[in-house]
């Protein structure tokens, strides 16, 4: 009897991680550069192994960069195995064909750099997939790389409301080129725009109790697409954006002297320099960049393009910058 009773209230084993497919439309997504594409994007969710309904969890929302898909920065980034340790939900938002030449999202878009445009579609995935899936309304991040950086940065300044905390690899600001014709310069040399303004001007319509949104930058130094350059202009357009104290510009770099800096040797023998910005002693901007690396996801799978497999790995960095907001 013993036995039948053990069996019967017998856990089942987990049920595996799956991928889930939808799409999203918005009102607010037309894009001017590619305006014959329907304002909706597909997507898929990463639901991570035993994930149950009746607890909220957290959110990542992974964007993509040029010429990868949704697929192919999973498999690159290995996320689902960070969404499996943590049982995290992992939005991958996919750029739709013919949206752009290249698959990269249209940041440089005007609408979109305002928060229309594919901004506005993404964040309307965002919360269709937080109802769905019961996320936690509190722990949602936006993560990206390349394209999918610079989006990601748009959204965490002008959605502020929506993340609670930000990561970007090999980015731009939000707003950073003119327009199209301009991306390309951005990219080379950094913002050809008044960064600091659209920082200032968001803030002040952005609710207290959003601020501060923390942000999480890895830059490659070898980087020969997205210029080192614009990984200063993002911290600090977010140290702006959060009203950090002190006035950028201390160390001839256009940043603020850093509260924190350590420097890593890594295995292999890369060099990893970390700088941290705080407030009140709460961290709200780190940036770390990677001798030697170049446009490519650190610690990335190589089997997939635009992943590099020397450390330091990427996923777990953000991951553990992150995990320091659910504590």
């Amino acid at each position: 009897m013993r036995e039948f009773f053990g069996r019967l209230f017998r856990r089942a084993p987990p049920r595996a991680g799956r991928f889930e497919a939808g799409s999203k439309f918005s009102w607010h997504g037309w894009v001017p550069f590619a305006p014959w594409v329907w304002p909706s994007r597909g997507y898929l969710v990463y639901v991570p192994r035993g994930h149950s309904r009746w607890r909220r969890r957290p959110l990542l929302v992974l964007l993509h960069g040029c010429r990868q898909s949704p697929e192919e920065i999973a498999g690159g980034t290995r996320i689902t195995a960070l969404a499996d340790e943590r049982d995290w939900l992992v939005l991958l938002p996919r750029q739709a064909n013919g949206a752009n030449a290249w698959g990269c999202w249209n940041w440089f878009d005007q609408r979109t750099a305002a928060g229309k445009g594919e901004a506005a579609i993404v964040a309307a995935q965002v919360r269709a997939v937080r109802r769905i899936y019961r996320a936690h309304p509190r722990r949602m991040f936006i993560l990206g790389m390349s394209s999918g950086a610079c989006l990601a940065a748009v959204l965490g300044l002008r959605y502020a409301k929506l993340f609670a905390g930000v990561g970007l690899h090999s980015g731009v600001a939000c707003g950073a080129a003119s327009g199209p014709a301009a991306a390309f310069k951005a990219l080379a040399a950094g913002a050809d725009t008044d960064i600091t303004a659209i920082a200032r001007q968001e803030r002040e319509r952005t609710p207290r109790r959003a601020l501060p949104l923390p942000i999480c930058v890895v830059h490659g130094e070898r980087d020969n697409v997205v210029a080192g350059r614009n990984a200063i202009d993002l911290v600090r357009q977010f140290l702006v954006f959060n009203d950090y104290p002190r006035p950028t510009g201390d160390t001839g770099d256009g940043l603020p002297a850093t509260d924190a800096t350590a420097t890593t040797v890594l295995p292999g023998g890369r060099t990893m320099t970390t700088d941290d910005y705080c407030i009140d002693g709460r961290l709200v901007a780190r940036l770390v960049r990677v001798a030697e690396l170049g446009h490519a996801w650190s610690g990335g799978d190589a089997a997939f393009a635009y992943n590099d497999p020397e450390p330091p790995d990427a996923t777990a960095l953000f991951g553990a910058f992150f995990g320091q907001r659910l504590r």
